[in-house]
């Protein structure tokens, strides 16, 4: 049964108190949040989401990431707080990043959508 964009929107507005900060993975994180990326200065970031419409909804601005030197990110994901707490959910990045051994940035633009 389809549901209709209100509805999706509805269910949307969900994230703003459940998917609060955003995380880069080196490999798929499947259904638990694994192979985070960790060392270095990377944190997790704070993230906060504007209205849904049309069943669909983005972050406020991007999240900027420090990522360590030799790593390579595949994934993001969105957890409930910015240490342990809960996961999420994610997907992969539109493209895998290798950084040298210097590291780098990573500039990350979520958008989450109900189908």
């Amino acid at each position: 049964m389809p549901f209709t964009s209100a509805v999706r929107d509805s269910m949307l507005d969900q994230l703003n108190g459940l998917a609060t900060h955003a995380s880069i993975h080196t490999a798929d994180p499947g259904t638990s949040g694994a192979s985070e990326v960790s060392g270095g200065s990377y944190a997790r970031q704070a993230i906060t989401w504007q209205a849904p419409s049309g069943g669909s909804k983005t972050i406020v601005g991007t999240a900027t990431f420090q990522i360590p030197g030799g790593t390579t990110i595949t994934h993001s994901g969105t957890w409930s707080a910015l240490t342990s707490g809960t996961w999420r959910g994610g997907g992969a990045l539109s493209a895998s990043e290798v950084y040298s051994a210097a590291g780098g940035t990573y500039t990350l633009t979520l958008t989450a959508t109900a189908t």
